[in-house]
């Protein structure tokens, strides 16, 4: 069993659900990702997602595509990601770590040197926005290889023909993005959300992460009632900008930030 399902499976036995911050590796200093990841599993972090900076991320709004320019500005690199994920695990085996980007960079390293670098890094997921399952033939049986789970986008507009092909080659979980439009765009219809998972969990057991458009506490708890795992990203990722010019108070902001979420989170946890 992978540490994501693992981790899936203890939350549901604590009737709890996931949590998933994403921070752009790299930003604003690539000495503040490691600390800020540890800050965020402190905060109460399930699993952790880490962007993989590109020049043209096309699902990204423009507090992350800002993100992206700052820390390739940095000369942030797909093996510099790696060995993020590498620092990290010498303190933290437990936590999952998925990283998040676009298929130009990995495919520049190469599938399978990448698989094997991940492997031995310790990344648990892989989650490739431009590269779905039907254009991933060469790719999925090289993570499954190298036990990384191959994490894959349904979007409101998804059909459930569709939903049932992603289904069938998704591992760990599948994310939903809860609106039509870039991160960061727009406020969640959470009666919508629901809908649209009941129809994915009708293809499906994997558990189903929401993001897109959560920016608080109330909204994390309303995502949580129907959700396994709320995924917040452009929230923080604002709050590291507003924090570059005094990175080394950001790591205990974006925490706080984080922490009211968990909070939020865990009292509707609790109210189920």
């Amino acid at each position: 069993m992978s540490r994501i399902s693992q981790c899936f499976e203890n939350l549901k036995a604590d009737g709890q659900t996931a949590l998933i911050p994403y921070v752009t590796a790299g930003d604003p200093e690539p000495w503040v990702t490691v600390p800020l990841m540890h800050a965020l599993v402190d905060a109460g972090a399930n699993i952790l997602e880490l962007g993989i900076p590109f020049s043209d991320p096309m699902a990204d709004g423009p507090v992350i595509q800002k993100a992206c320019e700052r820390a390739l500005k940095n000369d942030m690199s797909l093996n510099h990601v790696l060995e993020m994920v590498a620092k990290f695990r010498e303190k933290d085996t437990e936590t999952p770590v998925v990283l998040m980007g676009y298929a130009n960079p990995i495919e520049a390293m190469g599938y399978e040197t990448f698989a094997q670098k991940a492997q031995q890094a310790g990344v648990d997921g892989v989650l490739t926005v431009d590269l779905p399952p039907e254009e991933a033939g060469d790719f999925l049986p090289l993570m499954d290889k190298h036990g990384i789970d191959t994490i894959f986008l349904v979007a409101p507009t998804t059909t459930e023909e569709r939903m049932a092909t992603i289904a069938k080659h998704a591992k760990g979980f599948i994310y939903y993005i809860s609106i039509k439009g870039v991160t960061g765009s727009a406020t969640i219809d959470v009666s919508e959300v629901d809908k649209k998972l009941s129809q994915l969990r009708r293809c499906t057991d994997l558990p189903l992460g929401v993001g897109f458009g959560i920016r608080d506490g109330k909204s994390a708890a309303a995502v949580s009632d129907v959700a396994d795992a709320v995924v917040v990203g452009s929230t923080l990722v604002r709050c590291i900008e507003e924090h570059a010019d005094r990175p080394e108070e950001l790591a205990a902001a974006v925490a706080g930030l984080l922490a009211e979420m968990r909070h939020a989170i865990n009292a509707r946890d609790m109210a189920k």
